[in-house]
């Protein structure tokens, strides 16, 4: 049986999330009651954060790879890391990885293909929507990802930080986001969003919003884990 290895902490809630989901995923795929072999690592997210807030990519990098060796030795076949943010370096952390990683981005590309989707949001903190990994990915496959004005992204990235990766789910911030919603797809004529963190999909659970189909990173991630754990 393959081991998974996982970057959690980044945050704790998503963490349980993916958890909970790999194991509900794997046993309905399998057909029965087993469960899959999971090593979890959970890390210092306020650590993460100032190396972010800093724009010390290089500090990241570095330490998600330390974090992702204890993976490997502690017998992780392949691995992923519990959230979009850190992505901004998943390049230098593949190159740099023990074992092999599995990118939240693109396994979220390679959904939106499926689907036929050529315009999305994108939704996370203000580093997931204000950096280049997303786009860099998605446009090699002509898709067009289309951010949030400055203040919008203003009220994600602190309702992000300080209510949802703390574990707080305030019925008025899921309507705030839902309304950003609805003006992004009256500006950009959007055909989905991208639930680019993975708090996200905590708040807003719907599959969709008046005809716009979200994109659950974690979900899409989850199941390109437990394919690569059948396979």
């Amino acid at each position: 049986m393959k081991t998974l290895g996982i970057i959690g902490g980044i945050g704790p809630e998503s963490t349980i999330d993916y958890y909970r989901s790999v194991i509900l995923t794997y046993r309905r795929e399998k057909g029965d009651d087993s469960n899959p072999s999971i090593v979890i690592n959970s890390v210092d997210m306020p650590k993460m954060v100032a190396m972010f807030e800093a724009n010390d990519l290089a500090g990241v990098a570095g330490y998600v790879v330390g974090e992702v060796q204890r993976l490997a030795g502690a017998g992780a076949d392949f691995g992923l890391l519990a959230a979009n943010t850190p992505h901004i370096v998943f390049d230098e952390i593949q190159r740099r990885s023990p074992i092999p990683l599995i990118s939240i981005v693109q396994a979220t590309c390679d959904a939106a293909k499926a689907r036929g989707l050529k315009r999305l949001g994108l939704f996370g903190t203000r580093f997931t929507m204000g950096g280049r990994f997303y786009p860099e990915v998605f446009s090699s496959e002509g898709i067009v990802l289309l951010v949030p004005e400055q203040q919008e992204q203003d009220y994600i990235h602190d309702k992000y930080m300080n209510e949802l990766v703390k574990g707080i789910f305030l019925p008025e911030t899921r309507e705030g986001l839902l309304a950003i919603v609805d003006r992004l797809a009256e500006r950009e004529k959007i055909d989905g969003v991208i639930l680019g963190g993975t708090e996200l999909p905590l708040i807003l659970r719907d599959a969709e919003h008046r005809g716009i189909p979200f994109l659950d990173t974690t979900q899409i991630h989850v199941r390109a884990a437990v394919a690569r754990l059948l396979a």
